[in-house]
């Protein structure tokens, strides 16, 4: 769903610029907590800030793979359900972001004048719909691991719709085409739906997968751990609960195995599965060829980058340009967003290393 340059007018495009700003600014000072860099860090926050990085290079490599969703129709992961589960939402608007700009910049894959429309549509909005339904879920589910993948499932299915009815509001208000919102939105909302089936299934399986080897890595799953058992009269019976909090931190090991078994994943997918990934256009790109919202599109800005469509120039053989690119684009995203991840967790505990508080009394 990346919007290019060209459909939405420039008074429209600098509001969702500054919207998208703003979200980027209160998630920066949200995503501190999230990875433990303020003194008032969220529990098992010491253990988010690792991941972060690694899942902004899996939503990228998960986006080179479109899946057949329609009759020449495509889709892909956009990942705001996902990210937020996994690292909390503050962190997940910041890894979607850098996602959407590595994008953007490297590879030409949504307009640079569109930067905030996206961020907005496919960051903001799929983080804020995705991590509240889940977290309205887990409210009234057993706090199980079954009941958590699920909530995930549910929670990606509704963010995708969600995020194409938001591209259409855009669309309505400075939409550069005259084409009736009525249709854009049928249009837009009945694909995307099937497209956040697979969004869905691609969540769930990986928070599932995550879920059965580390659950404290979850940033949603945090406090999930399964019941001692006792035997009693030759049957199993729960034990009482512990009185500890809830939300003391998980004494785990270091998530290393993790973080190198999904940047593995993450190249392969990106520099071998991607050669498989379905040709057909996206759910945005299939709309608006359809229905003639592409008839202001301009030429990327960046169309002359060697990594240009997600090939490299010069290298004639397919499989191995596009491999390439990928395993360059999944690189660059991790370390990106790594770096970007470790300055905002230590510049918030350099800043809080003031003088001493005097404590409050108790």
């Amino acid at each position: 769903m990346h919007v290019p340059d060209g459909f939405i007018n420039a008074p429209v495009s600098v509001a969702a610029g500054a919207a998208a700003a703003g979200a980027v600014a209160v998630s920066l000072r949200g995503a501190r907590r999230e990875l433990g860099g303020s003194p008032v860090a969220l529990a098992g926050a010491d253990r988010t800030a690792p991941l972060a990085g690694l899942v902004a290079a899996f939503i990228f490599a998960v986006q080179m793979l479109n899946f057949p969703v329609a009759a020449g129709t495509s889709g892909h992961l956009l990942g705001g359900a996902l990210a937020a589960i996994l690292v909390g939402p503050f962190t997940g608007v910041l890894c979607i972001s850098v996602v959407l700009l590595m994008q953007g910049l490297l590879f030409a894959d949504g307009g640079l004048t569109a930067l905030g429309v996206n961020i907005t549509v496919m960051g903001v909005i799929t983080v804020l719909v995705a991590y509240g339904l889940f977290r309205g879920l887990v409210k009234v589910l057993p706090r199980t691991r079954r009941s958590i993948t699920a909530a995930s499932f549910v929670a990606a299915l509704v963010s995708v719709p969600a995020a194409a009815a938001a591209f259409t509001l855009l669309y309505a208000v400075g939409g550069l085409t005259e084409v009736p919102v009525g249709t854009v939105l049928s249009a837009m909302v009945g694909v995307h739906v099937l497209i956040g089936i697979g969004e869905a299934a691609i969540t769930m399986l990986t928070v599932g997968a995550v879920i059965a080897v580390r659950p404290d890595l979850v940033y949603g799953a945090r406090g999930l751990s399964a019941p001692l058992k006792l035997r009693v009269g030759g049957e199993l019976v729960d034990a009482a609960p512990s009185p500890a909090p809830v939300s003391a931190p998980v004494a785990a090991g270091s998530p290393r195995k993790l973080w190198l078994a999904g940047l593995a994943t993450a190249l392969v997918l990106a520099g071998f599965g991607s050669f498989y990934a379905s040709a057909s256009p996206d759910g945005l790109e299939k709309v608006a060829a359809d229905k003639g919202i592409d008839k202001t599109v301009e030429e990327h800005a960046a169309a002359d980058s060697p990594l240009a469509d997600y090939g490299i120039k010069d290298i004639s053989n397919a499989r191995i340009s596009g491999g390439l690119a990928g395993v360059i684009g999944v690189g660059a995203t991790v370390v990106v967003g790594t770096g970007i991840f470790w300055v905002v967790r230590s510049r918030r505990t350099t800043t809080d290393a003031g003088p001493a508080r005097v404590p409050d009394s108790v």
